[in-house]
């Protein structure tokens, strides 16, 4: 179990903090739903989310087989929709790693990645389009 505390700051702000660790995130409405967009909105935070947790599964998975991930990225697109109620409608998720992972490990990390927490969270209505890149 994990809690974070959230306080409304008003403005359509708020403040979450992590229980265990202290940090804190800002969060403010969008700017196409009453808000100003000055930091993430809570559903640009789900979007953050799956990126992150994508490239932590695979982290996990790199770890146990000895291969190194870091600089590995990812950049993540959240569009909403309205109908029938406004809700995420779909995140593109461009996964960047590097191209000294081994090709008989690629298919496996790519497989942990849709594997991750976040990713099988989402409602199956949220369409999720995720694509791997090894850079040169």
């Amino acid at each position: 179990m994990v809690e974070a505390r959230v306080v409304y700051e008003g403005q359509l702000h708020c403040s979450i903090t992590h229980g265990p660790s202290g940090a804190n995130i800002q969060t403010d409405a969008p700017k196409d739903n009453n808000g100003k967009g000055e930091a993430f909105s809570p559903t640009d935070l789900v979007g953050a989310a799956l990126a992150s947790c994508m490239l932590t599964i695979m982290g996990i998975y790199a770890q146990r087989q000895n291969i190194e991930l870091k600089g590995a990225s990812g950049r993540i697109v959240k569009e909403m929709v309205t109908t029938p109620e406004r809700r995420i409608g779909k995140l593109t998720v461009e996964l960047k790693l590097p191209a000294s992972v081994p090709q008989e490990h690629r298919a496996a990390l790519e497989k942990a990645a849709l594997a991750c927490p976040v990713h099988k969270s989402l409602h199956p209505d949220v369409q999720k389009v995720v694509t791997f890149s090894y850079d040169a």
